[in-house]
């Protein structure tokens, strides 16, 4: 995928930060070591592939003050005016110089010179990012629990007549796709090439039907399911009991919406809460056009 980046730019010191200069400039694959650093004392699992395979996809943006990365975030295409953006990380020797804000103010500048100034643009906010993004424009439009452990057996959720599950197969991707667009609304198709190549995937199907799917992938600490995208709560688990429940005793984790009905199964199981993020958007949130819903995200970033 060819990606537009933003060009470098000297920005003026903030205060506390001496007289060093500062440059705004394009996250290269060269600057991952240095975001899994930051990323590390933020206590985020993410292994230094992972954040790779982000950026082979999105647009990566650093703060660079005298050769110190000081402040990161990336964003990914998610249709023609619609955007989602993560890893917004600053150094916390240097919090509270303003510098978040620069950053995002630069990256918010990026995106509506490349998607029109009315893009939709969504995050998923920590307690302590959320003042910042308020006063940027974003308002909360939900939330996504994070829950996580080594799974025991899962029960086996019985479906109804001519509906079954089965494994994802290198002809499933346009489905995988659609069902994921129609349930999210995120249209982005380098994002979505990378899940099918990175993860495995079970399909639910009714009859010739495709209504369901559950992707499991490496990812930090462990594995992560999601996306998941179910006609309804017990269908989701269905799903999600397939990897679960053939991963005993492996961490596995999980990023649910909050209105999913999921947790209180997912504690039953060994997957306990750990986390909770705010779901903003900037400008008007991607509606979903499909009958289907999603019940866990592809990541706390990625959304």
């Amino acid at each position: 995928m060819e990606r537009q980046t933003m060009p470098t730019s000297v920005v003026t010191p903030p205060a506390g930060t001496e007289a060093r200069t500062m440059r705004l400039r394009p996250m290269t694959p060269e600057d991952i070591g240095a975001l899994h650093a930051l990323a590390k004392v933020e206590q985020w699992p993410h292994r230094p592939e992972d954040l790779a395979d982000m950026l082979a996809v999105g647009t990566g943006t650093v703060a660079d003050l005298a050769g110190e990365i000081v402040g990161t975030t990336m964003w990914w295409r998610a249709g023609p005016a619609t955007a989602t953006l993560g890893m917004v990380i600053v150094s916390r020797r240097h919090r509270g110089a303003g510098i978040g804000r620069i950053v995002m103010d630069a990256v918010l500048e990026q995106i509506a010179v490349e998607l029109g100034p009315d893009a939709a643009i969504m995050l998923n906010a920590t307690e302590e990012g959320l003042p910042l993004y308020r006063k940027l424009g974003f308002r909360g439009v939900g939330e996504i629990l994070q829950h996580q452990g080594a799974a025991f057996q899962a029960p086996l959720v019985p479906l109804e007549a001519g509906e079954r599950i089965r494994p994802m197969g290198d002809r499933d991707g346009e489905a995988v796709d659609a069902l994921v667009l129609g349930a999210t609304g995120l249209d982005r198709p380098p994002v979505m090439a990378l899940l099918r190549e990175k993860a495995h995937g079970v399909m639910l199907t009714h009859g010739d039907d495709i209504t369901g799917v559950a992707l499991f992938r490496r990812f930090g600490r462990g594995y992560v399911v999601g996306p998941v995208i179910a006609p309804d709560a017990t269908r989701a688990k269905a799903l999600i009991a397939q990897w679960i429940g053939s991963r005993s005793g492996e961490f596995i984790r999980l990023d649910i919406h909050g209105n999913s009905g999921l947790g209180s199964w997912l504690e039953e199981l060994g997957l306990v809460r750990v986390g909770r993020v705010v779901t903003m958007v900037r400008g008007e949130e991607p509606p979903a056009t499909a009958p289907g819903t999603g019940f866990a995200i592809v990541s706390q970033a990625l959304c």
